[in-house]
């Protein structure tokens, strides 16, 4: 038995959801109208830890910032975190990569123009070399990509996201998922 996800797993998954809410009934009713578009709203995104079979690290370099990332991204509305993880890796690496579970939940707080979010790191598994070679960036978004020990790049990030890709590899090691607020325990 495969943990292969594919677009078309996606598909069957959204029908099914879909069915699951028309099993809930009709929506609730606002008590008070105008209530619910004053709750505020979080951005979530969603990465994965995804490695070589030396055990290092696939990082990517988006061509709209400076610094490494994990493969991965927002969360699209009414979509799942893990799908839009696997989506995001369909489309930034083009391969159809199981992900394992989730390994760190991390609150991000407010800073700039970015609102507070939640940041969720799932493990990707590792990937073997003929996968690797299929590797294919897409052009107006990544500019490459490569493989590190996370101790060998912490200079290239700010201190809570390597907070955060610590915590993964922590739980990744403990089998143990994390909640982390800042990429604090």
């Amino acid at each position: 038995m495969t943990n292969h996800i594919t677009q078309q797993d996606a598909q069957s998954r959204a029908a099914q959801r879909q069915k699951d809410l028309e099993a809930e009934g009709e929506p609730e009713k606002e008590f008070r109208p105008g209530i619910a578009s004053r709750i505020p709203a979080k951005t979530v995104a969603a990465g994965a830890i995804i490695r070589d079979p030396e055990g290092r690290i696939l990082f990517v370099t988006p061509v709209y910032k400076p610094t490494l990332e994990i493969p991965g991204g927002v969360v699209d509305a009414n979509e799942s975190p893990r799908e839009a993880c696997e989506r995001e890796l369909r489309e930034e690496l083009g391969l159809e990569i199981p992900l394992r579970g989730p390994l760190v939940v991390d609150w991000v707080s407010a800073q700039g123009v970015w609102r507070d979010s939640l940041q969720l790191i799932f493990d990707g598994g590792a990937l073997n070399q003929e996968q690797i070679s299929r590797i294919e960036l897409p052009p107006d978004e990544l500019q490459s990509y490569q493989f590190f020990h996370l101790k060998d790049v912490q200079r290239l990030f700010k201190p809570a996201q390597y907070r955060r890709l610590q915590q993964a590899i922590e739980a990744l090691q403990t089998g143990q998922p994390r909640h982390t607020d800042f990429g604090r325990p």
